[in-house]
């Protein structure tokens, strides 16, 4: 009861938009997913997987909040709206974090073990941002909305774009290259078959070479022969 009161208090500090407590139980799913979520990870904890599972998809069809009972998630965790989250195995979250609706704190799919976000104490993650593999973010940071990070942020950062990069650290605004480019797979893809090209036209000119050298060869030999 303890914890739970202490949720309740939270979304008050973190939502001026709560009137009323029983407005907080009834209509938060951030609350809901988070009260679940710690029943299926006691659950998988005493290996229970199946029964964790089954709790953590009831509680994604009820709130739109996909968590994976094995994260571990630490005191005061708010989620702002919460649809469309998503929380891998190994996430590992600290206290007083929040995230907004969209987030995904999820795997590059390249990793085995350890393959979801740490987020420190105090984070930050705004809407729709992506934080992916094996990383660490640093206390008090925050990442902005759309953002995709793929690396480790240190502590009291401003992450923003994608790939996200830090903007600001301890306070201070981090210069860095003003370069509003996105991939271009086509473009990348031109190059490539141009370089692929120019190495067929060496090789090709390697080859007449040869051939040349040979049809020398040949004709100097038949010059001798008739002398």
């Amino acid at each position: 009861m303890t914890r739970i009161r202490e949720d309740i208090r939270n979304v008050f500090n973190q939502d001026p938009s709560a009137r009323s407590r029983i407005e907080v139980i009834l209509t938060y799913p951030g609350l809901h997913a988070i009260w679940m979520h710690r029943v299926a990870h006691r659950l998988w904890k005493m290996n229970l997987k199946l029964l964790g599972r089954s709790i953590a998809q009831f509680s994604r069809f009820l709130t739109g909040i996909e968590i994976h009972p094995g994260a571990t998630i630490g005191r005061r965790f708010f989620i702002d709206h919460g649809m469309g989250v998503v929380i891998g195995e190994t996430a590992i979250i600290g206290d007083d974090v929040t995230i907004f609706q969209g987030v995904t704190l999820g795997g590059t799919g390249k990793e085995t073990g350890k393959r979801h976000p740490t987020l420190g104490n105090g984070v930050l993650v705004s809407a729709g941002a992506r934080v992916l593999g094996n990383i660490t973010v640093g206390d008090a940071s925050k990442i902005g909305a759309s953002s995709v990070v793929l690396k480790d942020v240190p502590a009291n950062a401003t992450v923003v774009g994608i790939p996200g990069r830090v903007v600001i650290q301890d306070g201070m605004k981090v210069e860095a290259p003003l370069d509003h480019r996105l991939p271009d797979p086509v473009s990348e893809c031109q190059e490539r078959i141009e370089i692929e090209i120019d190495e067929l036209k060496r090789e090709i000119e390697r080859i007449k070479g040869g051939l040349r050298n040979d049809t020398t060869l040949q004709q100097h030999d038949r010059k001798k022969g008739t002398i």
